[in-house]
């Protein structure tokens, strides 16, 4: 069995939420195991949709941005203007993207589901039961499929109640309740994170080798990504302006994007099967993520992020080596959210000299 671990050491490695929602999984097992091995080996049994691995839209459960637009209409203003949106049109017509589908056997580029997964929106036709693409990259990509929670998510707490009077414990029942039924909701900044690096992360080995696609987007950064053309912060205002996030807010952002990066380089490492610049670039990008969140660690007080590096510490970077590193990433996602859940933003300070100044957002 060839070892990965050797491959990335001979390549250069290029506002308060505290206690609001924490996850429903078995932390005393994460707490007390007092071995790294014990951390991967008690892999939590109760893993909530809080501490799941972000997932594509399921096509059964898509109502569209025609939904969203109704409460959310600067939102989808900014939205029809960006990249994501625009892929619909344009990806299926690029040449490079019609290279790929060729070497794979792709015969419709919209249609299949490889493709899909990460560039467009899928519903299926209640009339005829088929799938087929609506949008492109669009609210549910990134938020979650919203049938089951779509109720939840606009009940305000009663018939005049309106977000702006909503009480404060209503809105933490409401986040919670939402996030159990599969949104992503951003009150926790890691599962938009998740959302972001499961499509900037390529965890498909035949795409890359054999249909040439990229490894993923390696310069991915949460924050720069995040708050630049795409920002849609106009909840905080009721809608009146497209806020910047606040710096305790960034924060957060910035591990949890971390963390969100080497949760998803691990899911990319555990499919590869051979040497070749699928797996190498995956467990490259996975041993850089965990060195950028050790020098985090250096400078901030987080037994959560020490958790989460022992679980690294405790798994080979190698080939055919899928159900350790799954597990491993299963547990990082658990920790990823109660690091964006419990974590007080006053304690990150030390790192605002290395969060990306609104000069470098996209």
């Amino acid at each position: 069995m060839h070892s990965l671990t050797r491959l990335t050491r001979s390549l250069d490695a290029p506002t308060v939420v505290t206690g609001m929602i924490v996850a429903m999984v078995s932390i005393v097992l994460l707490q007390k195991a007092s071995g790294a091995d014990a951390l991967v080996s008690s892999q939590a049994g109760t893993i909530s949709s809080a501490g799941a691995a972000a997932s594509p839209v399921n096509p059964h459960l898509t109502m569209g941005s025609e939904t969203c637009v109704k409460c959310h209409a600067n939102e989808v203003k900014v939205w029809q203007s960006t990249p994501h949106n625009h892929t619909f049109d344009e990806l299926h017509r690029r040449p490079e993207a019609k290279e790929i589908a060729a070497k794979l056997g792709i015969r419709s580029i919209k249609n299949d589901g490889r493709c899909a997964a990460c560039h467009y929106t899928q519903q299926t036709d209640a009339a005829t039961g088929s799938v087929h693409a609506i949008e492109g990259v669009a609210c549910e990509s990134c938020h979650g499929s919203a049938k089951n929670y779509l109720d939840v998510h606009h009940n305000y707490g009663g018939e005049h109640i309106t977000r702006a009077t909503e009480s404060p414990q209503h809105r933490m029942e409401r986040l919670e309740k939402s996030i159990e039924l599969g949104m992503r909701n951003p009150v926790n900044a890691f599962l938009v994170a998740q959302s972001c690096l499961r499509c900037h992360t390529t965890a498909d080995e035949e795409l890359v080798n054999v249909g040439g696609h990229s490894t993923g987007s390696l310069d991915f950064e949460f924050v720069s990504w995040s708050q630049g053309s795409i920002r849609h912060n106009f909840v905080r205002t009721d809608g009146r302006q497209n806020d910047p996030s606040s710096i305790g807010r960034l924060r957060l952002m910035f591990v949890s994007g971390m963390i969100a990066e080497l949760e998803a380089s691990l899911r990319a490492t555990a499919k590869a099967t051979q040497k070749a610049k699928y797996g190498i670039t995956a467990a490259q990008r996975t041993a850089r993520a965990a060195k950028r969140l050790q020098s985090v660690a250096q400078k901030i007080d987080s037994s959560i992020l020490d958790e989460t590096l022992k679980v690294f510490a405790s798994v080979k970077l190698r080939l055919n080596n899928e159900d350790q590193l799954n597990t491993a990433a299963d547990i990082v996602a658990v920790l990823g959210y109660r690091f964006a859940a419990q974590t007080n933003p006053e304690t990150l300070t030390a790192l605002d000299a290395f969060i990306p100044p609104s000069s470098r957002w996209k």
